[in-house]
């Protein structure tokens, strides 16, 4: 079970990857009344604010990999970051168990559950078994179980536990990212605690010989999450997929075989 002090995240990727792309929003208290008047008038937007907005619009939707989700019916660009790493490194294999932390809004689970199928079919027959967990609501997908809450409460515990069977995973996937607030070494903080937090729940609910694979940023924390890695995997591998923008400091930290 993930520690009890841990910070409150919620499980989600983006739907639009704008940046850093998968964003688990950390649990927050209402906005005071100040704050709330605030926000009820909204701001003028200014002329630069405006030329960014259009000019990611525009690279967005020129953008290939969003074309060719929308033509082959993934939620997000985000599912070809993951068709990469499982080429790369034959990650998913029929009749596995397989967990997507942050699954929302569902183009990881999408791609997984076409890898499972016979024919790589979006519906229909299903060998193998995916979880996904997120704090927030996800749109159904056939084959795939869904629950929606924390993974480190009880309930949610089980949950899981309820739908494994008394399985263990063989692979754990997160694509998830902490709300970044601009400060360097809160961010870096807030990174590598996410990341401590994957490794727990693989630690947990996996398979000696499973993977993890769990989005990380090049930054202050890198080189700790990294050494997390490490001390909980025989085998780490970083792979920047293609599919990542090249702006983005995002790449993806892959364990392999539990200590």
């Amino acid at each position: 079970m993930v520690g009890k002090g841990a910070m409150h995240f919620a499980l989600r990727r983006s739907k639009f990857n704008k940046g850093h792309a998968a964003i688990i929003g950390a649990m927050r208290k209402p906005p005071s009344a100040s704050a709330a008047a605030r926000t009820a008038a909204p701001a003028k937007p200014s002329a630069r604010g405006g030329k960014v907005n259009k000019a990611w619009l525009h690279d967005h939707i020129n953008d290939p990999y969003v074309k060719l989700a929308t033509r082959e019916g993934y939620r997000a660009r985000a599912a070809y970051k993951l068709k990469e790493i499982d080429e790369a490194f034959g990650l998913v294999r029929p009749g596995q168990v397989i967990v997507d932390l942050g699954c929302a809004p569902g183009a990881w689970s999408q791609y997984l559950r076409r890898r499972l199928a016979p024919g790589g079919a979006a519906a229909g027959a299903l060998e193998g078994k995916i979880i996904g967990l997120d704090l927030l609501p996800m749109e159904a997908i056939e084959g795939v179980d869904f629950i929606m809450g924390d993974f480190r409460e009880q309930e949610t515990l089980a949950a899981l536990e309820h739908s494994l069977g008394g399985l263990q995973a063989d692979l754990v996937v997160s694509d998830m990212a902490p709300n970044l607030s601009g400060i360097s070494s809160a961010d870096a903080a807030r990174v590598e605690h996410l990341v401590e937090l994957a490794i727990e729940f693989a630690q947990n609910h996996m398979k000696n010989q499973g993977a993890l694979v769990a989005k990380v940023f090049h930054g202050g924390s890198y080189d700790a999450v990294v050494a997390h890695f490490k001390n909980a995997f025989q085998t780490v591998k970083p792979y920047k997929p293609k599919a990542s923008r090249d702006r983005s400091s995002e790449t993806f930290l892959v364990g392999m075989h539990l200590r």
